[in-house]
């Protein structure tokens, strides 16, 4: 057993907010688990071995446990490495008088149990919403933000994925803080459900969050923003700005213009107000004439606000591709599954269900729509949306 105690002061967190505490792993040990106590403040936890990242909880939890067969959700089982491991703390809020902590490490020759999970019966699934698209291609309606217990969620991946098919999405982004334990679950989980499961991951730092999407592997977000970028792109992933303009998760990391994503979650769920401007405005200054918005609900949990699929993100895409959807720019926001809809589609945009609305074109220009499906000739790239009488936004396309 290994036991750190101290306190950690405001100006520990100002020199160094991620602080790492070792303890040696004797060969022929079967699980470790970490317990961490603290008075106030705010301590993420995580874990790093000899071999590289074993997971990350952050603050939803103060214990963990990993072993060869499974590992606390947030942490990647597997075999247990002899010599030096780490523990992490985020130092996240500390008060101006400290925060005393404490931290114990107990390594075992055995497995603890593995915790039972049964998956929740198939849901119905609501009829599809047809909408036109091209021959050999479909619009996949889904949600690109949403958390499990693997971060700060209260449902499984099981769980998470019903939800989702029980509301008519074709697939789901799940985009757990700072790990990607969650991975190894979704193929299972997506096939059980009906519905495609994208693996992500939300980089989390005080200064701002960001998805990355795809089969990339962790994300390490202690590197600089440009890193997370690169990393993405040479794994065949992509990434994305969240939330950029969400309180305390505004977006406020340095980026080369080089390396500013083509991808922003311009509609999220904070944006409570869709007659305010500014994440639009945001929009057009972040990347002028070429970004492609995205939608995110940031579900955690039933019991709060946040509805998953509320925004929609459409996606055209070729069978399930839903990744090659993003990466070619066909996407298209609304504020739910059978909501007004603005498409583009062969040189056209298509209004759906957006009788009496007003189009908006990347220029500034207005014009009516009159009518429930109706075509449009896109002359201009770029973002266009539609609005109400009362300039509350509607629909966003790319």
């Amino acid at each position: 057993m290994a036991v750190h105690r101290g306190r950690w002061s405001l100006e520990d967190r100002l020199e160094q907010g991620l602080r790492e505490l070792p303890f040696d792993v004797p060969p022929g040990t079967a699980s470790v688990t970490v317990e961490l106590s603290h008075e106030g403040g705010v301590i993420d936890l995580g874990c790093h071995g000899p071999g590289g990242f074993r997971g990350w909880s952050g603050g939803a939890r103060s214990q963990y446990t990993v072993s060869a067969g499974w590992a606390t959700p947030g942490y990647l089982p597997g075999e247990l490495e002899p010599g030096t491991w780490h523990v992490w703390l985020g130092l996240h809020r500390i008060p101006p008088d400290g925060v005393p902590y404490e931290v114990t490490v107990t390594t075992s020759t055995s497995t603890p149990p593995r915790p039972d999970e049964t998956p929740p019966p198939r849901p119905e699934r609501p009829p599809l919403r047809e909408l036109p698209a091209p021959d050999g291609m479909r619009w996949l309606a889904g949600d690109l933000h949403s958390h499990t217990v693997h971060s700060d969620g209260t449902l499984t991946v099981h769980e998470l994925a019903c939800l989702a098919a029980s509301q008519g999405l074709d697939y789901l982004a799940v985009t757990d803080h700072n790990t990607v334990s969650h991975h190894a679950e979704l193929p299972a989980a997506g096939a059980h459900a009906g519905v495609v499961l994208l693996p992500g991951q939300e980089v989390t730092t005080d200064l701002g969050h960001a998805n990355v999407f795809g089969g990339t592997g962790w994300v390490d977000f202690r590197r600089p923003s440009a890193d997370w970028a690169s990393f993405a792109v040479a794994r065949g992933g992509l990434m994305s700005i969240n939330h950029p303009l969400s309180g305390d998760g505004a977006w406020r990391r340095p980026l080369p213009p080089e390396w500013r994503p083509r991808f922003a979650e311009i509609w999220h769920s904070s944006w409570w107000d869709r007659r305010w401007g500014a994440p639009l405005a945001w929009a057009e200054l972040w990347r002028p004439g070429g970004l492609v918005p995205l939608g995110g609900s940031d579900f955690h949990d039933p019991a709060q606000l946040k509805a998953l699929g509320e925004p929609c993100t459409w996606v055209l895409a070729e069978v399930d591709d839903v990744l090659g959807g993003l990466v070619a720019g066909r996407t298209a926001v609304s504020a739910g599954r059978d909501a007004p809809v603005l498409l583009r589609v062969e040189g056209e945009l298509v209004a759906v269900g957006g009788d009496g609305t007003v189009l908006v074109g990347p220029d500034g220009r207005r014009t009516a729509v009159r009518g429930d499906r109706v075509r449009i000739p896109a002359e201009r790239q770029g973002m266009h949306r539609l609005e109400s009488h009362e300039n509350e936004v509607i629909a966003l396309c790319g």
